[in-house]
């Protein structure tokens, strides 16, 4: 029940911190959609290249520093005996984040609030297709496998494994 409670917790932040910075125009998280829409969008005017790229940075640093912190932490109160089990907890969080990104935030938030309808952008494509948000999901979850022991590392660096 408490890795649920976790992945719960996990995804709300996740969710939190992308409504936060798309506020209530999708234009302030241009970086998230697709290059082609972007490039639209600098064409119209709508958004500076630039401009986008720094909100890109600062979005992400904060973005994945409290979501690191947050599985590090998971992790430590879970007490994992060994690697193998840090590596599993951290693949488990990584991979759940993974498919909800892709799910629950690209097709069905995206897809069904008018927050993410950029004006001036009516009519021009910006929602992935099912196909293409499990061909992104499947490159990422095979990633994770190979970044989950840099989560692991931080768990094992701060003491969080006996």
């Amino acid at each position: 029940m408490k890795i649920i409670i976790e992945t719960v917790i996990f995804l709300f932040l996740f969710t939190l911190m992308v409504r936060m910075a798309t506020g209530n125009n999708g234009i302030n998280v241009l970086y998230f959609y697709p290059r082609e829409f972007q490039e639209r969008a600098y064409e119209l005017h709508l958004a500076d290249r630039e401009n986008v790229r720094r909100e890109r940075r600062s979005f992400m640093i904060v973005f994945l520093s409290v979501l690191t912190i947050t599985l590090v932490i998971f992790i430590h109160i879970n007490k994992p005996a060994n690697l193998i089990q840090a590596y599993w907890q951290a693949l488990y969080f990584l991979e759940v984040m993974n498919w909800y990104d892709g799910i629950v935030i690209d097709r069905i938030w995206v897809g069904n609030s008018p927050i993410w309808i950029i004006p001036g952008m009516e009519g021009v494509p910006y929602l992935q297709s099912w196909k293409q948000v499990l061909h992104k999901r499947i490159r990422l979850s095979i990633i994770w496998i190979f970044l989950a022991p840099v989560i692991v590392g931080l768990v094992m660096l701060t003491g969080g494994i006996r």
